[in-house]
C-alpha cells in the first residue's frame, strides 16, 4: 500500500464528510450527524477555522482522517483535542489508523501542546485495543453532557 499523508483542504470536505457519517453508522448513531456541509466547510476553511484535519489517501482517494483541535483545560492548559478519527472499514487493520494517530500525536508534540486528549465509546474493542497499543490512559467516571442548538435557544 502507497498511503499519502497531507494536511486537509477544503475540496476534501464532501469526503470527510462521507467518512463522519461511516464512523456515526458504526457508532449507531447515524441520526446524530446534523452538520450541513457548509457549515462543516466553514469550520474548518471560513474566516475562523477551528479545526485541522490529515488526511490519508491511496491512489488520491482519502481512506480516512483525523480531525483536531486545540482545547483550553483549566487543570492542565493547552491540549491538542482528536476531535474524529476514522479508517474507512475496507482498510482498516491495515497500518493507516497508526499512521495518522501517530501524525497527530507528532502534531501535539511539535506544537508543545500539554498533551492530548480524545474519546472512545467503551463498547468499541476494536479502538480501545488500538489505544492502549501506546499505553493510553482511558479515563473512567465522566460523563458527557451536551444542549443542542434548539435547546440553546430554548433556555
Amino acid at each position: 500500500m502507497d498511503i499519502n499523508l497531507r494536511v486537509a483542504v477544503e475540496k476534501d470536505c464532501v469526503r470527510l464528510l462521507e467518512l463522519i457519517n461511516e464512523l456515526a453508522l458504526y457508532e449507531k448513531a447515524p441520526e446524530e450527524v446534523t452538520v450541513t456541509l457548509a457549515e462543516f466547510v466553514d469550520a474548518g476553511f471560513g474566516e475562523k477555522p477551528v479545526w485541522k484535519a490529515f488526511v490519508a489517501e491511496e491512489n488520491e482517494v482519502i481512506i480516512g482522517f483525523a480531525l483536531f483541535y486545540t482545547r483550553y483545560s483549566t487543570w492542565k492548559g493547552c491540549r491538542l483535542y482528536l476531535e474524529d478519527f476514522i479508517v474507512t472499514e475496507a482498510y482498516r487493520g491495515k497500518g493507516v489508523g497508526k499512521i495518522l494517530f501517530e501524525k497527530v500525536i507528532e502534531e501535539a508534540r511539535d506544537n508543545n501542546y500539554n498533551g492530548m486528549t480524545w474519546q472512545v465509546l467503551d463498547w468499541n474493542e476494536p479502538a480501545i485495543n488500538f489505544y492502549n497499543k501506546y499505553n493510553a490512559y482511558i479515563e473512567s467516571g465522566w460523563l458527557n453532557a451536551t444542549f443542542s442548538k434548539a435547546q440553546t435557544k430554548n433556555l
